[in-house]
């Protein structure tokens, strides 16, 4: 499996470093990956899409620092996993703020970098990272989890995923939605909606609650989508 890997670092020789450990790494595990590094937080986040795996990010770089970085990354892309590169270990409990999943102190060895690389690649398999959606939107590209969005509506030509985050507006159908979405956890209410049933808290006639919003259900698709429903549920709706 491929993954991207983004570095933050502004020192040459500590980037070196990296550089050459993941190249070690690479020999040793079945996986491949491609790095892209950065020299400073500005730039990354002026350049960044949510294409990466892991970010592994020093703290102390001029301009913008990594803590704070990483607080601007969090607002792109809350699903990436990030790394911190430092010797201020001092920062380890501050790093729970921005979701930091592990913390690699300089100078790094080529033993803590493998055990810690081998932990990252644990939790993305678990995460089954493929089941992200990318998002094309007028902005940039977006990464939500199906888990994130509460149900899809289409409007004209638009599609608009509604999440926890918020609303996104991007050009396709629902059909298309609909493929890349797990048919026991997503149903059609209607020709206008694709709904998570885990956000279902009510269907109440032809209507349905769903995060708290109103939807119409059609008659076409009311004992499928109830049938679904209470399949979903365990037969308790």
């Amino acid at each position: 499996m491929l993954y991207h890997i983004a570095l933050v670092e502004d020192q040459d020789a500590e980037a070196k470093r990296i550089e050459t450990y993941l190249e070690r790494f690479r020999h040793i595990d079945e996986n491949e990956f491609q790095l892209t590094r950065f020299s400073d937080g500005d730039s990354f986040i002026a350049r960044y899409q949510p294409v990466y795996d892991l970010v592994l990010m020093d703290i102390l770089m001029p301009g913008t620092n990594g803590m704070d970085t990483a607080q601007a990354l969090r607002r792109l892309d809350r699903n990436m996993t990030l790394v911190f590169v430092t010797n201020m270990a001092q920062f380890a409990v501050k790093g729970y703020e921005v979701e930091a999943f592990d913390f690699l102190v300089k100078p790094v060895s080529y033993d803590n970098f493998e055990m810690k690389m081998r932990r990252v690649l644990r939790k993305l398999a678990n995460e089954q990272r493929d089941s992200f959606i990318l998002l094309n939107l007028s902005e940039g590209k977006k990464r939500i989890s199906p888990s994130q969005i509460q149900y899809v509506e289409v409007a004209g030509h638009k599609l608009i995923y509604h999440t926890t985050e918020g609303s996104y507006t991007v050009y396709g159908t629902l059909k298309s939605a609909e493929e890349q979405l797990n048919p026991k956890v997503f149903s059609r209410c209607n020709h206008c909606y694709l709904v998570n049933l885990n956000f279902v808290s009510a269907v109440n006639g032809m209507e349905t609650t769903v995060a708290g919003q109103t939807l119409q259900v059609s008659r076409s698709r009311k004992s499928g989508f109830m049938a679904q429903l209470n399949e979903f549920l365990g037969g308790n709706f």
